[in-house]
C-alpha cells in the first residue's frame, strides 16, 4: 500500500473529484479525513464506500476559508488519527457563478477568492505544523488558472491561478523541510461542477476540441493527486500539472 498508517485530509472530499480521491487514499492505506462544507448526504455516502471497501476515514463539516474551522478540522482528525498529517488535498472551491466583468461586485469578488485561495492558504498554513519530511500537499488549480477560463468565469479564474502561484511558492518554502507541493490543473472533468456552469451544447464541444474526443473523469483527476501524494513523486515539487487530455499544452 502507497499510504499504509498515513493520514490524509481532503477538503471538499465528499463528492465527485474528492470523493474519488478519498476513496483512492483510503485504498492505498491512508486515514482519511473526509472534509464537507454543506453537501453531509455526499460525505456520509464516501465514508460509507471507505468503510466498506476496509478503510478507515472519517467525516468533518467545516468551512475550509475560515480560520476557526479549519483549526477545527485540524483537532478533529488528530484526534482521530494521531498528531502527524501526512497529505492535504485542498479540493475544496468553485466558481458561484458566471459574471461577466460589469455584473462583479466587490462582495462576489471576495467570496470566489475566499473559496478557491483564502481555503488553501488557510489549510496549508494549520495543517504544515504537523508535517514531516515526506509529506506531500495536492493542491487543485485549474486549466482556467492558465488561459483565463469561459465566459464569465474571470475571477475563478484568477483565484486558480493564484493557487498556481502559491503552489509554486510554498514548493521553495516548505521543500528543505521535506514537504512537497505541486498542483493539478484539471480541463473538462464530468462533475456536478460543468453540470451546474457548462451548457451541454459548450461541453460537447470542448469534447470534441479535446485530442481523446471526450470530457474526464473524476477516478482520473484523483489518479494525479494520489500519485503527486505518494512516494512515486519524490522529486516532483512546485509542478503545476494538466489534466485535460491534450486540449491545452502549458
Amino acid at each position: 500500500m502507497l499510504f499504509k498508517d498515513k493520514v490524509a485530509i481532503v477538503t471538499g472530499g465528499g463528492r465527485d473529484i474528492g470523493r474519488a480521491v478519498s476513496l483512492k487514499l483510503a485504498a492505498e492505506g491512508a486515514k482519511v479525513c473526509i472534509n464537507y462544507a454543506n453537501d453531509e448526504a455526499s460525505a456520509l455516502e464516501t465514508l460509507k464506500r471507505v468503510e466498506a471497501a476496509g478503510g478507515q476515514a472519517i467525516v468533518h463539516r467545516g468551512n475550509a476559508a475560515d480560520a476557526a474551522a479549519v483549526a477545527e478540522l485540524v483537532a478533529a482528525t488528530q484526534a482521530a488519527f494521531g498528531s502527524r498529517i501526512d497529505i492535504l488535498v485542498n479540493l475544496a472551491g468553485g466558481m458561484v457563478a458566471r459574471k461577466p466583468l460589469a455584473e462583479i461586485d466587490e462582495t462576489f469578488f471576495h467570496h470566489v477568492m475566499d473559496l478557491n485561495l483564502k481555503s488553501v492558504f488557510l489549510t496549508t498554513q494549520a495543517v504544515v505544523p504537523h508535517m514531516g519530511e515526506g509529506a506531500a500537499i495536492v493542491n487543485f488549480a485549474s486549466l482556467a488558472g492558465r488561459d483565463g477560463g469561459g465566459p464569465g468565469a474571470s475571477i475563478y479564474a484568477t483565484s486558480k491561478a493564484a493557487v498556481m502561484t502559491f503552489t509554486r511558492a510554498m514548493a521553495k518554502e516548505l521543500g528543505p523541510r521535506g514537504i512537497r507541493v505541486n498542483a493539478l490543473c484539471c480541463g473538462m472533468i464530468a462533475t456536478r461542477f460543468h453540470d451546474d456552469f457548462t451548457k451541454p451544447e459548450v461541453r460537447q464541444a470542448v469534447a470534441n476540441a479535446t485530442p481523446l474526443r471526450r470530457e474526464g473523469r473524476a477516478e482520473e483527476a484523483a489518479a494525479a493527486a494520489v500519485f503527486l501524494a505518494s512516494d512515486a513523486a519524490s522529486f516532483i515539487n512546485g509542478a503545476n500539472v494538466d489534466v485535460n487530455g491534450g486540449v491545452f499544452f502549458s
